[in-house]
């Protein structure tokens, strides 16, 4: 038997419409959209099916949509045993939930508070975020270092080969990219984002995030949560916290822990939600993966 993970995507993946056949077409699915609209007191599952998009791209509501419509799906797949899991950046928390480290109810809370944390940290510091295409890690993290002199800039997410995502204030970003430009980069790209998002301006965020980890109860994962920070799975519930509460500001390192995995014998991924970003991210890192999306209600049909 192969060994199967799941793979759980992160802020951007969000669309209109989303997780709106699996409403419909389980009973399962409708319990967890009205228990999280419930518990968070806010029509999200509305936001999901149909939009604005202005609104539904707004962290406080991207993020626990997205990972909703990943932990449903997680849950109806009850017949594929992962063995390890990983998420990308908010995506960690569908990882825990699907390991039986955080129960869903408590998650979905915590996930709320995470994403209004943020959002608010965006607010207070404003930033921006952009892509370079072309240049290794090493490089980049060199320019970063160099720009951020006088000014916020770092690597945000390390994705694949060539593929490194840049964090910070709007001078440091826009410094950082001229210099990955000179060094021969074939593509730098500012993203739409509303904060710069895994740099030391979500430091605001991360004391209101861990009193929402204090308040949340944590169990023993059943089986390995790959960690953004350290790209290694984490033993400890305490160690867990420490992690989410790193997270907020440290560098998402996705190549790194997705080679880590495969090392250990990981030989099919299953994203598991919306969009298929991480399976983009996983050709480049290892073309030869077996990789599959489960996204849509057909796509589980599948496992059910």
């Amino acid at each position: 038997m192969s060994k199967k993970a799941f793979i759980f995507p992160g802020q951007g993946s969000q669309y209109i419409g989303m997780a709106k056949d699996l409403f419909e077409n389980s009973v399962e699915a409708k319990e967890m959209i009205k228990t999280a609209d419930d518990m968070l007191g806010i029509n999200l599952s509305y936001i999901m099916f149909n939009g604005p998009v202005e609104e539904l791209k707004q962290t406080e509501f991207t993020q626990p949509a997205i990972f909703l419509h990943s932990v449903i799906l997680a849950s109806l797949m009850r017949t594929v045993d992962a063995e390890a899991s990983a998420g990308h950046s908010l995506g960690e928390y569908s990882a825990y939930v699907a390991s039986g480290t955080i129960q869903f109810h408590e998650a979905i809370k915590l996930v709320r508070a995470r994403g209004v944390a943020m959002q608010q940290a965006g607010e207070q510091n404003k930033g921006a975020m952009a892509a370079v295409i072309g240049l290794d890690a090493i490089t980049v993290e060199e320019i970063c270092n160099e720009a951020s002199a006088d000014e916020v800039v770092q690597c945000a997410n390390f994705n694949s080969p060539g593929q490194v995502v840049i964090s910070g204030s709007v001078i440091g970003v826009k410094r950082a990219l001229e210099s990955c430009k000179t060094a021969g980069a074939k593509i730098v790209k500012e993203l739409v984002v509303s904060a710069a998002f895994h740099s030391p301006l979500m430091e605001p965020a991360k004391e209101k995030l861990k009193n929402a980890i204090i308040q949340t109860n944590f169990y023993q994962s059943r089986f390995p949560v790959y960690t953004n920070v350290s790209s290694r799975p984490v033993n400890s519930v305490e160690e867990i916290k420490n992690k989410l509460y790193e997270q907020i500001t440290a560098p998402v390192r996705w190549e790194e822990s997705m080679r880590n995995m495969i090392n250990d014998g990981i030989e099919e991924f299953y994203e598991v939600g919306p969009g298929n970003v991480l399976q983009g991210l996983l050709k480049r890192i290892n073309p030869d993966i077996k990789r599959f999306g489960i996204d849509k209600y057909e796509d589980l049909e599948r496992y059910l």
